[in-house]
Order: structure tokens, then C-alpha cells, then sequence
């Protein structure tokens, strides 16, 4: 057998991002170097140091000369300082980085290294610990590693992608394609038309004229201003049914209530259909970071939770049919069937309406003018580094602007959070409020609310007014998200599902149309066979675990629901 070729670099060494590991240990760091170099060295920098005064030296030439650090590795217990000094540190350096704690095994009991170790987590300067290497090839220091450079690689703008979007900077519509992408994790990047990089794309595919965004495949393929389906065909989402119509359940949107209820019906046996007018993931999809979702100890983005979801459908025989929005539902015996946007009309046993909510709109003319350019009803993580250094406002109190917030202020110079409370402690979690308390560049204006907004083009300013003061004032600003409220998207729904004064659907109660000798069950609505879960129920908890309980339980309910119909028709 000819033996295979020599593996090419990725990148010459001085182009290769570096990873930093630091131990006063001669024999700790000796080690962690080889273990570092032989299973990284290809792809990497590897350099290591002694101390923190020194660690800090090489990362501050690091960046002076433009370098991108990948990983930060330190131990505790240095002769100049401690390892959660240094790693906040190096936040402020490479904010981008990732920052683990290098400790021994059982070392986490101790209060010394416990107490520092949580607090640098809680603030976002560390983002976990890592058990030192012990022998040559430790995969569990090892796989610790690698899920970390995974995620640095994911954030890495500089890397060649599926996808290239080609817009103007402040192009709305790019906006909502750098959205769509990054909440259904498709790897892309973004040139600003006027950019070196961008003007030699739009040349290379002669498209230099649009005015409009730009879309090019890895292949070659160009998209000139897709629409959202086009998009998803493209990275090889289905838009349309092929085949049967015939389902034992369908489940209407695809957020993480969605995504629970797929998994249980599919994995038991039933022939499951998801629709999702968007993106997977529903508004949870958006979240940069949910710390206090069970089994992730380390935090999830939403984004990363939806995709691990619909695989994990998807692997059980879960049918997904995106950009496809739901627009009537009839019943006819023991039947009920779907009208769409996409296809013909779509028969099942039964329906799980798990469309979520969208953000409440302010209803400022000025600012409607400028959705997509400054302006953004939830946070998408695609828009964070747009605003380097710039000056931003979320307006919210809940957990998804908390995370929106902590997120943002790795970029932007400074973050303001908008509340109409006099405090956060009701409605967001406390590792995000200590969080944000803990962020120099993060200030809370309580309340205050946005009256008015102005901007040429792109915002430039938003009016204030605070209702302790009774004053009002204008400040400058180049964006705001806004993460308030929630409108349930049930107005498609027919009369025979009973809804309550501010629309989400009611459940578990016999309407006035019920003719059943039964009651409802606990999910169900007043239209038989038709479940609810999630945040578009009525009465629900408004966190992401407690939709996806409801996804999950509700399946049972389905399944007695369609044994009560095969019995009544035997």
C-alpha cells in the first residue's frame, strides 16, 4: 500500500491562531507543551509560559501585532498571581478567546480555587476549568480542549465558510439573512460591499452592480437577493413535501417546545411533521448563551440546543418542512388537516401548535423606518461584532436580555439596558443579573423607556424618558434590541380554539363548542386533537427547560388522545 501524503499545513505558523497555556510547574507545563503540540500543532500556535507577568507580556505583543489567540490555559496558582486573574485579563486582551482553568483532579472541592473559579465564570471571565493532563494522549483534558476551539472556531470571522454574504453594512435585508443563518447554525460570513474583500467577490462573480445582497455558495453557486427559502435550500433544509401528506402528528413551529414534542413523537414510533416559518429554535435560537439549562454545564447557545434537538429528531425519523408557514386548520371526522404556504394540504391524527411568541413591537413610526438598520426586535449573535466598539441599548428585563446584554458588551464599548422596573431581580435570573453587575462597560437604567428615535439611513439616536425624574433627553446611539413582551402568533387559528383575552391558547378547559363526553386533556385545547405547549400557551412558564417538559409530556397525551380515536372508529 503506497503510503499516504504529508499532510499540508492549514496556514504558515506565523498566520496559525495560538493557544497560551501557563503552569510555574517545570514538569505540569513541560507536558501540557507536547500534549498541546503533538494533537494541535498543525492548526495552532503553541507557546507557553511560566508566569502571569510574562503570559501577559506575550499576549499583549500578540495583539499590538493583530494575532489571533484561540485559548487561554492557566493554572491557579502562579508565582506572580492567579490563573483567574490572568484569564480576566486576557478577556480584556482577546475577548473572543476562550479561557479555561487548569486544575488537578479534585482540586475543585477546595474553597481557594471554588470560590474564584465560580465568581470568573459568573462574570464571563473564565468560561470553564480543564483537568490538568496526567499522561501522553489524556483524551479527557483532551476533549475539553476541543469543544472549546470548536466554539472559538465558530465565532472566528476570518474563516472561509458555506456561505459568503456580500451587502451593504447596514442592508436590512442582510441583517435578517445574517440572522436566519446564524440562528439555524450555518457557518457564514459577511463582506461589506465597500470592503477590499467584498469588492473582489462581487468581480469574481460579476455581480458588482445589485445594490442588493449577494449570496455565494462554497461551490461557486451564486444567489442574487434570495428570498428565505432559497436560502434554505440552499444549506439543504427541505421547504416542501415529497411523498405522503399522511402524519400521525404534526407539530407546528420549531422551538425548543417543538423540538421536545418531534423527539418523543418520532422516537416512539408516531410518523411526525414539524413545520417552522423560520428558523429552528424559535426565539430561544437566538439566546447567546443559557447557563442554567440541565446537563450543560459549561452554558449553551440557543442556537447550539435547537441544532443537537433537531438532530436528535431528525436521527428518530422526524419530517422538518422550513419557511413554510401554517395558515388554517380543519377538522373532518377523525382527521384533522393543515393548510400551508408551501404545499398541499397536509392530513394528521393529531396537532401540537408549539409556535411560540414574537417580541412586542415599541410602535414608534421613527423607528419601524429603521428595522435592520440600528433597530432589532430580538438579538441575533450575527449582529454583535457589527457593533465593535460602538454604543448600544437593549431594552428588556427579562433572561433573553440579560443574555443579549452579556453578550453585546464583549463587543460594543458600552451597553445600556432599558427597564420600566425599579429593579431586575423579578424577572431575570441571578447568575445574569451578577453577570451584568459585573460588567464595567454595562449600565441599567431603570424606569426609563424609548419615546423616540432618529437616524439618516441607519440609527443615530434614541429619546429617553424616565419616569422617576419626569425628565427627557436624547443620546446618541447606534443600535438598540429590543427583547420585550410577547405576542402569541395564533391569529391564523380558527374560532373553535379557544384563546385568552391577549391570545395564547387555553387549554385543559371544555369551550362552549366541546361535544366531547371527555374532558380536555391537560395540553389540550377546546378543539379536539389540537395541543398546545410552550410559550404560546396560556398559563405557561415562559423559560426554555419548562417548554421543552411540555413538548415532552404532551406526547402522551397525544398518544391517548389517538388510541381514544382508533377505538371509537374499530
Amino acid at each position: 500500500m503506497a503510503p499516504f501524503p504529508a499532510p499540508r499545513d492549514v496556514d504558515p505558523p506565523e498566520q496559525r491562531p495560538v493557544i497560551l497555556a501557563v503552569d510555574d510547574d517545570p514538569d505540569a507545563i513541560a507536558l501540557l507543551g507536547e500534549e498541546l503540540n503533538d494533537r494541535y500543532g498543525r492548526a495552532y500556535q503553541i507557546r507557553t509560559a511560566r508566569a502571569a507577568t510574562s503570559a501577559l507580556d506575550q499576549l499583549s505583543a500578540l495583539r499590538e501585532t493583530g494575532e489571533r489567540v484561540a485559548l487561554v490555559l492557566s493554572d491557579q496558582w502562579l508565582p506572580d498571581g492567579t490563573g483567574c486573574e490572568l484569564l480576566a485579563q486576557a478577556r480584556e486582551l482577546f475577548p473572543h478567546s476562550r479561557r479555561l482553568l487548569l486544575i488537578s483532579w479534585g482540586e475543585w472541592a477546595m474553597d481557594a480555587t471554588a470560590h474564584p473559579l465560580r465568581r470568573g465564570i459568573g462574570l464571563g471571565q473564565i468560561d470553564y476549568y480543564a483537568i490538568k493532563p496526567w499522561r501522553a494522549g489524556d483524551e479527557l483534558f483532551h476533549r475539553t480542549v476541543t469543544e472549546n476551539l470548536h466554539e472559538w472556531v465558530g465565532s472566528d470571522a476570518s474563516l472561509s465558510r458555506e456561505l459568503t454574504i456580500v451587502a451593504e453594512a447596514g442592508d436590512a435585508r442582510a441583517s435578517e439573512l445574517r440572522s436566519l443563518l446564524s440562528r439555524n447554525r450555518v457557518p457564514f460570513v459577511f463582506h461589506p460591499t465597500g470592503s477590499p474583500a467584498g469588492r473582489q467577490i462581487l468581480e469574481e462573480v460579476r455581480e458588482t452592480d445589485t445594490g442588493v445582497p449577494v449570496v455565494v455558495q462554497r461551490n461557486g453557486r451564486v444567489l442574487v437577493d434570495p428570498t428565505n427559502s432559497e436560502i434554505a435550500e440552499a444549506y439543504g433544509a427541505r421547504t416542501r413535501l415529497q411523498g405522503s401528506r399522511e402524519y400521525d402528528v404534526t407539530v407546528v413551529g420549531a422551538g425548543p417546545s417543538g423540538l421536545a414534542a418531534a423527539v418523543y413523537a418520532s422516537s416512539e414510533g408516531l410518523r411526525t411533521l414539524v413545520i417552522e416559518r423560520e428558523t429552528i429554535g424559535g426565539q430561544a435560537g437566538s439566546s447567546s448563551l443559557i447557563r442554567n439549562y440541565l446537563g450543560f454545564q459549561r452554558g449553551v447557545t440557543g442556537a447550539d440546543l435547537a441544532t443537537r434537538a433537531h438532530q436528535q429528531a431528525w436521527v428518530f425519523g422526524t419530517t422538518f418542512l422550513q419557511m413554510c408557514q401554517t395558515q388554517a386548520i380543519r377538522s373532518d371526522a377523525d382527521r384533522l388537516y393543515l393548510t400551508t404556504s408551501n404545499c398541499a394540504e397536509i392530513a394528521t391524527g393529531a396537532v401540537v401548535l408549539a409556535m411560540g411568541v414574537s417580541y412586542r413591537k415599541l410602535g414608534l413610526p421613527s423607528l419601524d423606518e429603521l428595522v435592520g438598520r440600528g433597530v432589532f426586535y430580538g438579538a441575533s449573535a450575527s449582529e454583535a461584532e457589527r457593533f465593535t466598539g460602538r454604543s448600544v441599548f437593549v431594552v428588556g428585563a427579562g433572561n433573553s436580555a440579560g443574555q443579549a446584554a452579556v453578550h453585546l458588551a464583549a463587543h460594543a464599548r458600552k451597553v445600556t439596558i432599558l427597564v420600566r422596573r425599579t429593579t431586575l431581580a423579578e424577572t431575570m435570573s441571578r447568575y445574569l443579573i451578577e453577570e451584568i453587575e459585573g460588567q464595567l462597560n454595562i449600565d441599567v437604567r431603570y424606569r426609563t423607556e424609548i419615546v423616540d428615535g432618529t437616524g439618516d439611513g441607519e440609527l443615530e439616536s434614541l429619546t429617553l424618558h424616565d419616569f422617576e425624574r419626569g425628565t427627557t433627553e436624547t443620546l446618541p446611539a447606534d443600535a438598540v434590541f429590543i427583547l420585550i413582551g410577547a405576542t402569541p402568533l395564533t391569529d391564523w387559528l380558527p374560532a373553535q380554539v379557544a384563546r385568552d383575552r391577549y391570545g395564547f391558547v387555553v387549554t385543559g378547559v371544555a369551550g362552549n363548542d366541546w361535544s366531547l363526553a371527555r374532558a380536555p386533556f391537560v395540553f389540550e385545547s377546546s378543539m379536539p386533537g389540537v395541543f398546545a405547549v410552550g410559550d404560546v400557551r396560556s398559563g405557561s412558564v415562559k423559560r426554555v427547560a419548562s417548554a421543552a417538559g411540555e413538548g415532552s409530556v404532551a406526547i402522551q397525551q397525544v398518544h391517548q388522545y389517538l388510541q381514544l380515536v382508533d377505538s371509537a372508529s374499530s
